[in-house]
């Protein structure tokens, strides 16, 4: 790792109607939620996620895929790797597909937990759902090493 480099990781929770992006710290430890993308068309979404990659300076874009059962992807899952390709593109940053399978269920039941309101949990569930994308990521990292 070369010194004064920041070396962060940009999480993304692409759905349909909205992009939850949670971006880790420089020392790939913590994640945290960053924005919620209202998504209007591609040169809106990619011009939104250009500025957050242009502050953050991330060295590669996670992208939670949600894969079946039999690990196989489905059509949604299909249209979120298109999504992350045009991205990889864009932007020039290598990037990583994660089974989100989990990370919307998961980031519901912690804000239930933590008594967030209806209201509120649906304005930050989507970047919740990239927190916990990244997180597990982050985690995965930790035990390979």
């Amino acid at each position: 790792m070369t010194h004064g480099h920041q070396m962060r990781i940009l999480a993304l929770d692409v759905g349909t109607k909205t992009i939850g992006v949670a971006v880790s710290d420089e020392l790939c430890i913590t994640a945290n939620g960053v924005a919620t993308i209202q998504r209007k068309n591609m040169e809106y979404d990619k011009s939104e996620l250009g500025k957050i990659i242009e502050r953050y300076a991330p060295f590669e874009i996670l992208v939670g895929v949600p894969y079946r059962s039999d690990g196989g992807v489905g059509k949604r899952g299909m249209e979120i790797m298109e999504f992350a390709e045009i991205l990889k593109d864009a932007f020039g940053l290598p990037v990583v597909y994660w089974d989100e399978s989990f990370s919307t269920a998961d980031a519901e039941r912690f804000l239930i937990g933590a008594d967030v309101g209806r209201k509120k949990r649906k304005r930050v569930i989507d970047k919740m759902a990239a927190v916990y994308i990244l997180a597990e990521y982050l985690e995965s990292k930790r035990h390979v090493k």
